[in-house]
């Protein structure tokens, strides 16, 4: 269920096409379906302009299929994250076109063709181990409509790797930085642009990174002006936020 649906509805109760009862049999399940086990929010894309998205961790393979049901029968993208390649295999069966993104654990089911927006969203990595968090904002952002971008294996350890990219930073309208270790990289790139940093620390490191907690200090204590920090390999979250600020910034560009 999206604006454009319930805008569609409502003018055909206008022009006579379809009776208020029928239109109202299809608004039934609004603002939600409660499954016993999950409470799917159809009323999601028409407040925040995105669907719900589906936290596979920690529900069972049942749970998650009725889930996916629910959801299919209201026509919508469907993006499933932390999702095994059981968990795929699940979907698959009720959603024969789901693809299905290894590297980041990720699930799309793409119902409706989202125009690209011309705003465009940087994700930048400091190394290749940083990629499963770093192609989960990718993914995200472009199941969201964004268009996006990827620099990888740019980190502080050979920073002229990514002073030789500069041309991309530049280009971006918002910037993702996943890094791990100490997380060093959201502060020398964001001292490098005139643009949002949303920075993702990771949990690639050593055994006195805690975890990704030396990167999240190191992040959240930047020098540079302009970052801001999401949690601990949180690349959705990032992808979302930075996804929201494109929306905006599309949004200006009409109206201005």
């Amino acid at each position: 269920m999206n604006k454009e649906f319930l805008k569609e509805i409502l003018k055909k109760v206008k022009s006579g096409e379809i009776e208020v009862d029928k239109a109202a049999d299809s608004l039934k399940d609004l603002p939600y379906k409660d499954l016993g086990y999950a409470r799917v929010d159809h009323h999601r894309s028409i407040r925040n302009g995105f669907p719900e998205v589906i936290y596979c961790e920690g529900k069972s393979l049942d749970e998650i299929e009725g889930i996916v049901a629910e959801m299919l029968k209201h026509n919508n993208n469907i993006l499933a994250s932390r999702a095994t390649k059981e968990v795929y295999q699940r979907i698959k069966e009720i959603a024969p076109d789901a693809v299905y993104h290894e590297r980041p654990k990720m699930v799309f089911i793409e119902k409706n063709k989202l125009q690209k927006t011309k705003a465009k969203i940087l994700v930048v990595s400091g190394g290749t181990s940083d990629m499963p968090v770093a192609e989960e904002a990718v993914v995200t952002a472009k199941a969201l409509g964004t268009q996006v971008d990827s620099l990888y294996d740019v980190g502080v350890a050979g920073l002229h790797r990514l002073l030789g990219s500069l041309e991309k930073l530049d280009e971006a309208d918002v910037i993702i930085v996943v890094a791990g270790m100490e997380g060093a990289l959201a502060s020398v790139v964001g001292g490098l642009v005139d643009k949002p940093v949303i920075a993702v620390p990771t949990s690639v490191g050593y055994g006195a990174n805690f975890g990704g907690l030396s990167s999240l200090l190191t992040m959240i204590n930047s020098c540079a002006s302009g970052v801001g920090v999401v949690n601990i390999d949180n690349g959705f979250g990032a992808a979302y936020l930075a996804s929201t600020i494109i929306l905006q910034i599309e949004k200006a560009r009409r109206e201005g």
